[in-house]
């Protein structure tokens, strides 16, 4: 009876856990450091879409969108790294950058963040 119970347990195996912890650890590691990453991106998203609202020249785009980056802490680009296009009474403000991250070693992660205020068939793409 004995042989015929140890026969039915199901489970997993200590080395078994230890590997999906290892796993579940090295996505964790990982999370932690794409998310703030990528909520600094959504920050100047809102940025561009803010500083273009009240802004009459290239240089007012700029100058708020500085001011929202040193709020919000955002140390990716600044305001002259936008690239800022007058269209009619308003403004297309787009951005590009990489942002490349350690892992482990010789062994990066690179994400390429763009984004624009151009909606639609308009949107123009960054050289």
């Amino acid at each position: 009876m004995r042989d015929e119970a140890m026969g039915r347990q199901r489970g997993i195996t200590l080395i078994g856990l230890i590997f999906l912890l290892a796993i579940f650890g090295m996505l964790a590691v990982l999370g932690m450091k794409v998310v703030p990453t990528f909520l600094e991106y959504q920050s100047i998203k809102r940025a561009i879409n803010s500083a273009k609202v009240n802004a009459v020249t290239v240089r007012d785009v700029q100058t708020a969108f500085d001011k929202q980056a040193n709020v919000g802490y955002i140390d990716a680009i600044a305001g002259k790294d936008l690239v800022i296009v007058k269209n009619g009474s308003d403004f297309d403000v787009s951005f590009a950058y990489d942002k490349k991250i350690p892992l482990v070693g010789p062994a990066s992660l690179l994400l390429e963040y763009e984004g624009s205020t151009v909606t639609g068939t308009r949107k123009k793409t960054i050289e």
